[in-house]
C-alpha cells in the first residue's frame, strides 16, 4: 500500500467514523464490517457499478454529483424493498491522476467521497468499508466503483416485483422526466454545469433523490403490494414488475407527473411523453396497491400520482399499453438498457 493511498484511507476512515450511526459496530479498519440488525428483521443487499463514460463523464459531473449518483444508486434499490439503510460500503478505482490533489486542492477522489458521505449523513447510513485501487489502462484509464448498500426490512415485508395483483392500481411518486431534460441540457452545454457541486432540487440528474421514507412508510402502513424504483426508464421498470408478476399494464398518459422541463416529442410513435416514460434517471417508485386502499395525496411529504393499473396477461395482448387521448396503444420499452 502506497503512502498516498494511506492517507486517503485514513482520511476517508476519519470522516465515514464522524457521521457513522445505527447498526455499524465494527467499520473501517478491520479485515470486515460487523453489522447489528433488529430482531424480526431481513437483511437486503443491493450493489450497483457507476462507470466513467457509461453513467458519468468527468467533463460533465462534478466528482461530489458522481459520488452522491453512486449512492443514491444503491439507496434506490433498498427504498423500493420498503428497507431502512444499515451500511454502504465503495470500492472505487481510478487513474493515478484522480487520487493526487493540487497543492491545497483537494483531489478527484476526496471530493467523490465528500460527495457520497453528504448524503450517507443525510440517511444515516455509515460507510462501513470497501476499497480503492488504481485503474488499469494508463493514459486510457476510467474510473468505476461499485456501491453496496445493506438495508434491513421487518421479516417476510419486503415489497417484491412478483407481488403485483391483476385489478392493483398502479401509483408512483414525485414527477418524472427532470432527470433526462436536465441531461439533454448538459449534452448541449456542458460547461454550464461544471460547477453543480451541492444537491439540490434544481438539479435531478446531477443530485437524485432516493425515496427511503416513502418505502419505510409503504410498507409500515401496509399500502403497496409490490414496488420497483425508476432509474433505467419507467417503460423500463414497468417491464420489470410486468414480468416478474406475470401481469400485464395500462397507464394513462395524461396522469403521468411531468418533472421541470420535461417534453413530450411529437416525432415518436404514438407520440409518447418521451421523456416520462423512457428517460430514466428519475429514481422515484414505482408501486402497486389494492385498488380498495385509499391513498393519501402525500406519503411521507412526497406527492403521490395513480397512473394506471395491472390487469391479468392475455394471450396475443401487448404486455404494456398506453393509454392517450382515448386511444390504446402498446408500450414498448424504451428506457436504459446496457445490452
Amino acid at each position: 500500500m502506497g503512502e498516498r493511498e494511506r492517507d486517503i484511507l485514513k482520511e476517508v476512515r476519519a470522516r465515514a467514523a464522524r457521521r457513522a450511526k445505527g447498526g455499524l459496530r465494527v467499520g473501517i479498519g478491520d479485515d470486515a464490517a460487523v453489522l447489528a440488525v433488529r430482531n424480526g428483521e431481513e437483511l437486503v443487499v443491493s450493489t450497483d457499478f457507476s462507470i466513467e463514460d457509461v453513467h458519468f463523464r468527468r467533463g460533465w459531473h462534478s466528482p461530489e454529483a458522481v459520488g452522491h449518483k453512486c449512492l443514491a444508486r444503491g439507496l434506490s434499490d433498498i427504498a423500493a424493498m420498503g428497507a431502512r439503510p444499515v451500511a454502504a460500503f465503495v470500492s472505487l478505482a481510478v487513474p493515478r491522476e484522480l487520487a493526487q490533489g493540487r497543492s491545497t486542492a483537494q483531489s478527484w477522489v476526496d471530493r467523490f467521497y465528500e460527495g457520497l458521505l453528504a448524503l450517507a449523513q443525510q440517511w444515516s447510513v455509515p460507510l462501513a468499508g470497501g476499497d480503492l485501487a488504481e485503474a488499469p489502462g494508463g493514459a486510457h484509464a476510467r474510473a468505476a466503483a461499485d456501491i453496496v448498500v445493506v438495508g434491513a426490512v421487518e421479516r417476510g415485508r419486503a415489497l417484491l416485483r412478483s407481488d403485483a395483483r391483476a385489478g392493483d392500481a398502479l401509483y408512483v411518486t414525485g414527477t418524472l422526466g427532470g432527470a433526462a431534460a436536465e441531461l439533454r441540457s448538459v449534452t448541449k452545454s456542458p460547461q454550464r454545469f461544471r460547477n453543480v457541486t451541492a444537491a439540490t432540487a434544481e438539479h435531478p440528474h446531477f443530485f437524485p433523490q432516493p425515496r427511503i421514507a416513502v418505502g419505510r412508510a409503504l410498507v409500515r402502513r401496509r399500502l403497496a403490494t409490490a414496488a420497483i424504483d425508476i432509474s433505467d426508464g419507467l417503460s423500463v421498470d414497468l417491464l420489470h414488475l410486468c414480468e416478474e408478476s406475470g401481469l400485464r399494464a395500462e397507464i394513462d398518459a395524461a396522469l403521468l407527473p411531468l418533472g421541470r422541463n420535461a417534453t413530450l416529442d411529437a416525432t415518436l410513435r404514438d407520440t409518447t411523453l418521451n421523456d416520462a416514460l423512457h428517460g430514466g434517471d428519475d429514481y422515484e417508485l414505482l408501486f402497486t396497491t389494492d385498488p380498495r386502499t385509499r391513498m393519501p395525496r402525500k406519503i411521507a411529504g412526497m406527492p403521490v400520482r395513480r397512473i394506471g393499473q395491472m390487469l391479468r396477461k392475455k394471450s396475443g395482448a401487448p404486455r404494456m399499453v398506453l393509454k392517450e387521448n382515448g386511444r390504446r396503444a402498446e408500450l414498448k420499452a424504451g428506457g436504459w438498457q446496457h445490452f
